[in-house]
């Protein structure tokens, strides 16, 4: 499976070809599937889709085909209105479309590439949107499909050609090396092949940020000085993928080197089994059972051709979650990580400069043992004061979500966590800052360091060099500049956060005065509470569950009869903990359902997940996409208000003796 090439030259519109403008209204795209061509000039760009999302694009179920010519068959399955897809199967391949037109932010969400190929091999060449998200706009680039603009997409429908040129307009030296070459691909088999070159970059000694310094430790020819829009080749310390990519990493691989593939640091790099382990159990992924066992092989097959690390089932249980595994494991400070999942920059609450990539990326740097590097602008908040209580790192990234990410000021930015109030926070809910910088469009997210970085990751690794761990932390040097501006927050002053379904985005503060929620949210019904994934599956959020569901205990409530409520551990770590705790028995005695470590209901592949269209859920998952966790509604919370809205039976932030009150809603 070769990837098709887009040769360096100009573009126009083949004869017979269309362009699909993804609108608002669902009926305007149903018009154009069946036919009906609109033109640029009619289109408002406030009425094009804005955020959409790569579960949009190629839901779980579509990503078990590993090869793009067959997910390509339903692309935008996800785009459902009313229970109905607006695009149905091979809709967009035989549509006749080389251009697609979408809002603000296009490919917000995962960093699955499979938007992509969807798009690709159903015959896209060109992707149009106001801005999109970082990781799938490196994808596309990586694939060789161009980006366009409004104005392109005008031309083109009045028969003009773009120049080659305008393509590379806005772009460092090195991505336009990679869109001349028509690929990632295509520009290292021209790297290998001297037809292509990498420029040495020339910044002069400057303060830095924490990304711009660990960028500027991993530059390939030596440490340096680096700054936003730089474009340089990078050390990457180490990275891992998961079932859900490993297959077309090894397929990719093999089929750009030869079956008889090598790489040259295998240590450096793991594989998990941890996004399908509960795939089996749901009822919608049943007549999926063969394509999923499929990936699963496949990486086995990867592992033990390459020698990478292997977190592997034993027994049917996963060691957890990647991103939680790889930080109690393997994640230091100062590293340069890089793996195929959006939330690889959970790491960054360790001190580390992490985030997700493509398959395509990904399977270019392990071979290469380096990356290309655009180096990013950063964005910083000061934290000050300390959370009240009933108050979590989860709503703290709720409330950036609504006042900063909604505004695009973290889109594609470094988010950069400091200050005395950080400092009061768990490494844990430091983890949870880092996890969410994706749902703000961020490139990462990533904490400064102190005593209690060290102390956790020593208390995690015996017999760590503690003086090699506090040699590599990185603080911002005086006077480092901030692109996207030093935002202070007093962290007293946040209040519980919920977001409503459809988007992170969307969220709304409590009233502090009793707890409940604005917007009458009180009689908001729930049928399923979910605490679990790479967010709020770590022992911060275990100790929060418990706190609750204790105190629930001692004044005699449980779980809420009709309500569901899952936990599930992010690591076997988290859930030896947890024993030694003893929050099983409480959890027991209080209705909880404990299932063990993995992904799960997050990505719609385990308990926990709705069944229908009228289910409404409050969880504690990073994410509340349409259709990510089932067909239902989706409410984002803490820790603390999932686990009360579980007892209360509708969603309710926690308050210290509020199940001795009268608790159903008016």
């Amino acid at each position: 499976m070769k990837i098709p090439v887009e040769p360096a030259e100009a573009f126009r519109l083949t004869p017979g070809k269309r362009v699909l403008f993804l609108t608002k209204d669902p009926e305007l795209i149903r018009r154009q599937l069946a036919g009906e061509d609109f033109r640029m000039e009619d289109i408002d760009p406030a009425d094009l889709l804005d955020d959409v999302n790569t579960d949009t694009m190629t839901p779980a179920w579509v990503c078990f085909r590993h090869r793009p010519e067959d997910l390509a068959r339903d692309a935008y399955a996800g785009l459902i209105v009313e229970g109905e897809r607006v695009v149905p199967t091979d809709a967009l391949r035989d549509g006749n479309f080389e251009v697609i037109v979408a809002g603000v932010r296009k490919g917000v969400g995962s960093s699955r590439e499979t938007a992509v190929q969807a798009e690709k091999w159903s015959g896209i060449r060109m992707s149009v949107a106001a801005s999109f998200a970082p990781i799938h706009g490196q994808n596309l680039i990586n694939q060789g499909v161009r980006l366009g603009t409004y104005d392109m997409v005008a031309r083109l429908q009045k028969g003009e050609e773009i120049p080659f040129d305008e393509f590379l307009e806005g772009h460092d030296p090195i991505t336009r090396e990679i869109i001349r070459a028509g690929g990632l691909f295509a520009f290292g088999k021209a790297l290998r092949e001297g037809r292509a070159s990498v420029p040495a970059p020339d910044t002069s000694e400057r303060p830095m940020t924490m990304a711009e310094k660990i960028i500027g430790s991993h530059l390939l020819d030596g440490p340096g000085y680096v700054k936003p829009g730089d474009a340089v080749v990078a050390r990457v310390d180490g990275g891992y993928s998961h079932e859900f990519t490993t297959a077309q990493v090894h397929t990719f691989l093999a089929d750009e080197f030869g079956e008889d593939y090598a790489l040259p640091n295998p240590d450096k790099f793991a594989v998990f089994e941890d996004h399908l382990i509960y795939a089996d159990g749901v009822p919608r992924m049943a007549p999926f059972g063969d394509q999923i066992q499929t990936l699963r092989d496949m990486q086995v097959a990867f592992q033990r051709h390459t020698g990478v690390r292997d977190y592997s089932a034993t027994n049917g249980v996963s060691p957890g979650i990647c991103h939680q595994v790889a930080r109690e494991d393997f994640i230091d400070p100062g590293d340069f990580i890089q793996a195929t999942d959006s939330h690889t920059c959970m790491g960054g609450g360790s001190n580390a400069l992490a985030y997700g990539v493509g398959t395509t990326e990904y399977a270019a740097l392990i071979q290469a043992g380096f990356t290309l590097v655009r180096v990013p602008e950063s964005i910083r908040f000061e934290l000050t004061g300390a959370l009240q209580p009933g108050v979590t790192a989860k709503d703290v990234m709720l409330y950036i979500l609504l006042h900063y990410a909604k505004p695009q000021k973290t889109l594609n930015r470094v988010m950069e966590f400091g200050g005395p109030g950080l400092f009061s926070l768990s490494m844990d809910e430091r983890a949870t800052l880092a996890n969410m910088a994706t749902e703000c469009s961020a490139r990462t997210g990533i904490c400064e360091a102190d005593d209690e970085t060290v102390r956790w990751i020593l208390a995690r690794r015996p017999g760590a060099d503690e003086a090699a761990i506090r040699a590599q932390l990185v603080a911002p040097d005086a006077g480092a500049e901030y692109t996207g501006g030093v935002h202070a927050i007093d962290l007293s002053a946040v209040e519980p956060m919920v977001a409503h379904p459809g988007d992170p985005d969307r969220g709304i503060a409590s009233d502090p005065t009793n707890g409940e929620l604005v917007s009458n949210l009180s009689t908001v019904q729930i049928d399923i509470a979910y605490g679990g994934s790479c967010t709020a599956g770590k022992r911060d959020d275990l100790d929060m569950y418990a706190r609750v569901m204790r105190a629930a205990h001692e004044a005699g409530r449980r779980v809420a009869d009709g309500v569901r409520f899952v936990i599930q551990f992010g690591s076997t770590d988290v859930e030896r903990y947890a024993r030694d705790k003893g929050y099983l028995e409480v959890f027991e005695a209080t209705g909880v359902e404990i299932i063990q470590p993995g992904c799960g209901a997050c990505i719609g592949c385990g308990p926990g997940v709705s069944e229908t269209e009228e289910q409404v859920t409050v969880s504690a998952i990073n994410r509340n996409f349409k259709g990510r966790s089932g067909p239902g509604r989706l409410y984002l919370a803490s820790p603390l208000t999932v686990a009360a809205s579980a007892v209360t039976g509708y969603i309710a932030a926690y308050r210290e003796g509020m199940f001795l009150e009268v608790s159903a809603p008016a």
